[in-house]
């Protein structure tokens, strides 16, 4: 029998698919007594439970994974990670409350490299910097206005014309872009498979185990298609899937986007790709194309985005092709070798939802597209808010709260208007 998980993706993760195959945990059966339960085995969901069975040693901790670690939208993303992120702006506030973030965001860093270290997670990390480029006259002016932001900060950057690109990445595709230091590329599948594979000793993972339904008396009882769990606790760590469950409906917006890896290129055709054997940048639009080198001999194209629902296949393979190729002219007689879809939770105001949901649920969802270390220290948070040791009202002043989102089907005629002329605007970054 088939039980539905949300979102359900109908391509298996390209990263994924190029790992050695893994063994994956047992699903839950039978009646599960837990201190605390944690639904969804992403970033945030493994973050929180390391946290709590570092907190409470001899807690028993429960997480369950509707399908299996890698194939969620963990694994989905592009793997760009950054122990620091640069000003939106140059102002005065916005530079102090970047300032505030980062500290943040610096220790959800640690927080993530402390397991790489410890129990030598291959991930493919590397030190990549960031480059942030324009395809167009409009894009060019975001860029120039992120240089004001990064001298501001004092951030060591440079400033790279069409030349310098085509030398670095092998594409004159962008007219300049704004390359910095704090940037880094890893894959997004190894990593949350290590991650999983790592988990203390009093946690639990049983993969393949959706949660059909769950109800409140004096304890939590969750039900998955072969047990029935019971706790006093439950962190929902499912990103915009907790509205499927009732809960912030009129809060998170889910977004399909979608990602594809070239075929493997000879040495002589991977040379196009530049002299930096490792690099990633990112639209100066956020309706533009992402591009990243893959190890030595694949590019990853991430782009297109679809509100609620997903795009239809032979659509996505052309249009991401038509992405590399037009970057890439010379490399046209290279296809795609993996194709794949993944969501994201979107809010208005690009703040997450995070805290107590109602008594003895918390959640933190709305990652808006940076979830390895921002899902990494807000997991870590929350751990500590089910145990009181940290602030709810001093942790949402510093990242803000989701607010309002319309309901349907305003929501939806909202969407396509915004995207439409976010495209049109986007133009040649797509």
């Amino acid at each position: 029998m088939n039980h539905p998980t949300f979102p359900a993706y109908p391509d298996p993760c390209g990263f994924n698919a190029l790992l050695p195959p893994r063994q994956p945990k047992a699903e839950a059966r039978g009646d599960i007594t837990a201190d605390y339960v944690i639904i969804g085995a992403g970033y945030t969901g493994l973050a929180a439970a390391r946290r709590l069975a570092e907190l409470k040693p001899q807690a028993r901790i429960v997480v369950i994974e509707a399908t299996e670690v890698g194939e969620g939208s963990s694994g989905r993303n592009s793997g760009f990670a950054s122990p620091r992120d640069v000003p939106a702006s140059s102002s005065a506030a916005e530079l102090t409350r970047a300032e505030a973030l980062n500290r943040q965001t610096e220790e959800g860093w640690a927080w993530l490299m402390a397991p790489i270290e410890q129990h030598n997670i291959d991930c493919g990390l590397q030190a990549s910097g960031r480059i942030k480029a324009a395809a167009t006259d409009l894009g060019a002016q975001q860029v120039r206005a992120l240089e004001a932001a990064v001298k501001a900060a004092g951030l060591p950057h440079e400033v790279w014309d069409r030349h310098t690109l085509k030398a670095r990445i092998g594409t004159s595709y962008y007219q300049c872009g704004l390359y910095t230091e704090d940037g880094y590329l890893l894959d997004p599948a190894a990593l949350i498979r290590g991650l999983a594979e790592t988990l203390p000793g009093n946690v639990t993972l049983h993969e393949n185990t959706p949660l059909l339904a769950m109800q409140r008396q004096d304890k939590w009882f969750l039900e998955t298609p072969s047990a029935r769990i019971t706790a006093p606790c439950v962190i929902m760590a499912t990103n915009a899937a907790i509205r499927h469950f009732g809960r912030l409906r009129d809060r998170l917006v889910t977004m399909y986007t979608y990602a594809a890896l070239s075929e493997p290129l000879n040495a002589k055709d991977a040379a196009q790709f530049g002299s930096m054997p490792v690099w990633g940048l990112l639209p100066s639009h956020r309706l533009g194309t992402t591009v990243r080198r893959f190890g030595p001999d694949r590019l990853l194209v991430r782009s297109m985005y679809a509100h609620e629902r997903p795009i239809p296949a032979a659509h996505v393979r052309a249009t991401l092709l038509s992405c590399f190729h037009r970057r890439y002219p010379g490399l046209a007689h290279v296809g795609l070798d993996q194709v794949w879809g993944g969501t994201t939770a979107l809010t208005m105001n690009g703040a997450p939802w995070w805290g107590q949901v109602e008594g003895g649920l918390y959640t933190s969802a709305g990652c808006n597209g940076a979830g390895i270390v921002k899902g990494s220290i807000l997991g870590k948070r929350l751990a500590e808010l089910v145990l009181g040791q940290c602030s709810q009202d001093e942790v949402r002043a510093l990242w803000g709260l989701a607010n309002w989102v319309a309901p349907e089907p305003f929501r939806s005629i909202g969407f396509g208007f915004i995207a439409a002329r976010e495209r049109r605007r986007a133009g040649l970054e797509a």
